[in-house]
């Protein structure tokens, strides 16, 4: 999937790179400053903050003087196929060789293969046009290429666009009328709302804050983490972002201040278990509320396209998210506190750590302020706005007005934040093509080809629910982007659930849920899991062991708390 070089994020240290997220390679030099992360889904903003970050551990020797200029060159996000290259640290010249250049052979000629199977091969169904047909055939190579990456995504997904219309499949302006799609803007406007956060600084501030007030042991400093990235996620709509530019720094700091250092064993001393900690929390304040991440607006789109709305949908996503959500995010940092234990119990100095960066971040700046502000009235629109009869997505755009007229971001911040350009591109191909087969019949005839097949073994609506959900959570690891796999599967999996007689607003908010959580199972299941993996405190088989063991654990936890508590709401 993507890969993102994170090139200037704002911090006093510098972390591991990684060449491939499949291997490990040695810890950079301490001079280098930037991060390489593949298989990314969202990105986290560059940024220069007007407001200095300072170390955790700032009572000792600092391992980089912040106030040290820099001779690494700042570079917006890329969104690129191919890793950016890094300037050595050395004074020696060295030689890199040029990035690959166009598609990957092999993975080119299986996606392609696949979508010409389906079309010449495969018979066609009577109850299927030809027209249905071959939009099937071209939307399969296109899912085929979301999980082997013969290119970029948007690349990707701009060829199979130009395939639908070129073979006279889909016209030009049903091809391209999701791009007038109000909830793809809606995502888009959120990457420039998780840059404020972070170029501001109020992202960091609450989090330190909440260093300070439960920082005296390792389990308190968790819950703290886990607390403030939970009150913050409604208005930082990027698990990504909250992930890179606000936890993962300080967890660094406090990691490094206890002398626990990746890719070492002292790792396990602190930063593993509070790496691990918050990246199984992370899915949870995701899956907490509608705007807390970008595929939970999405997944509401797709299904108000499969007739199945949901009223009032930020508050009915939160009351349904509440109690499971809650549940879950208090057990996790314990559970891993059990299986996962830090050999460092109690850590004493990082509230007084916390409470000496809060003073040298000074007060809250007149920019922070407006942050808060600004996102305090997005929100409020968000809840009420259906009251009031103002759309979301017209409400992230009164935010970032307000935003670029008193000057917390320019027009600059949002021209650079490549990622959000690149994601209206092929979140709007995606959902078009998604749109088109629903209007063709192919989503309905899928749905009872599997409705069908699950009466004849005489299962239950609760029983093809459980089967169903349970399918499209254990597929991601297929998967290297939760927005890809919504755009690919939700539609289909929401009309089977339909079909096989689960209540429509149910499943819709359970497939929304189960977006969010299976985004720790793996290094690549997400973008936090790049970013965190990418830290080097966490080895490859323990977060597979761990991703593993936490979705059995949510699924329990989301299966009975969340059975009970929609049942006491009326969802079934």
């Amino acid at each position: 999937m993507e890969s993102l070089a994170l090139q200037s994020l704002s911090t006093p240290f510098s972390l591991p790179s990684r060449t491939s997220l499949f291997h490990r390679s040695r810890p950079i030099s301490k001079s280098q400053s930037s991060i390489l992360l593949n298989h990314n889904s969202h990105s986290i903003p560059s940024f220069r903050s007007s407001t200095p970050h300072l170390s955790f551990f700032s009572s000792k020797p600092c391992l980089f003087n912040p106030l040290k200029k820099s001779s690494t060159t700042h570079f917006p996000i890329q969104a690129s196929s191919s890793p950016q290259p890094q300037k050595s640290s050395s004074s020696s010249p060295s030689i890199s060789a040029p990035p690959a250049q166009g598609t990957k052979l092999v993975p080119l000629i299986i996606s392609v293969s696949i979508g010409l199977i389906v079309r010449f091969l495969i018979p066609k169904p009577v109850e299927v046009s030809s027209q249905g047909w071959q939009l099937l055939s071209i939307f399969s190579s296109t899912i085929a290429g979301l999980v082997l990456s013969p290119l970029p995504v948007g690349a990707w997904a701009f060829l199979g666009l130009t395939a639908s219309i070129v073979t006279n499949t889909l016209t030009f302006s049903a091809a391209f009328s999701a791009f007038t799609n109000e909830v793809i803007w809606l995502i888009v406007i959120s990457f420039f709302f998780a840059r404020g956060f972070v170029k501001t600084g109020l992202g960091d501030r609450i989090a330190t804050y909440f260093v300070k007030c439960l920082g005296k042991s390792t389990l308190g400093l968790s819950y703290g983490l886990t607390i403030s990235e939970a009150l913050i996620a409604p208005a930082m709509p990027s698990t990504t972002a909250r992930a890179g530019g606000v936890f993962l720094p300080i967890i660094k700091s406090l990691s490094l201040s206890a002398g626990s250092e990746p890719g070492k064993p002292s790792a396990k001393k602190l930063g593993s278990y509070l790496v691990q900690s918050q990246f199984q929390s992370a899915g949870n304040s995701s899956a907490l509320f509608l705007t807390a991440a970008a595929q939970n607006l999405l997944c509401m789109k797709l299904a108000e396209e499969l007739g199945v709305i949901v009223s009032n949908p930020w508050v009915a996503w939160f009351k349904a998210a509440s109690l499971p959500a809650f549940v879950s995010l208090l057990a996790t940092p314990l559970i891993l506190y059990k299986l996962y234990p830090p050999e460092i119990k109690d850590t004493p100095d990082a509230p007084a750590m916390a409470a000496k960066k809060l003073e040298n971040m000074g007060p809250v700046t007149r920019n922070e302020w407006v942050m808060v502000v600004t996102m305090l009235l997005a929100v409020s629109l968000w809840i009420f706005g259906e009251t009031l009869g103002i759309a979301s997505a017209v409400a992230a755009m009164i935010g970032l007005s307000i935003l670029l007229l008193l000057g917390v971001l320019d027009w600059n911040d949002c021209l650079s934040e490549k990622s959000a350009w690149d994601t209206l591109a092929w979140f709007a191909i995606l959902v078009g093509m998604a749109g088109q087969l629903t209007n063709l019949g192919i989503v309905n005839w899928m749905s009872d080809c599997v409705a069908k097949s699950l009466q004849s073994f005489s299962l239950s609506w609760p029983a093809a629910f459980a089967v169903l959900q349970a399918s499209y959570f254990f597929i991601h690891y297929l998967f290297a982007s939760q927005t890809g796999h919504v755009g690919a599967l939700y539609s289909a999996f929401l009309a089977m659930q339909v079909a096989a007689g689960v209540p429509g607003v149910l499943a819709a908010l359970a497939l929304g849920y189960n977006t969010n959580l299976f985004g720790a199972i793996t290094h690549y299941s997400s973008g936090q899991a790049a970013v965190y993996y990418g830290a080097g405190y966490v080895d490859l088989p323990d977060i597979f062991k761990m991703g593993f063991v936490m979705a059995f654990i949510n699924a329990g936890i989301w299966g009975v708390v969340g059975s009970f508590w929609w049942k006491f709401l009326g969802l079934y």
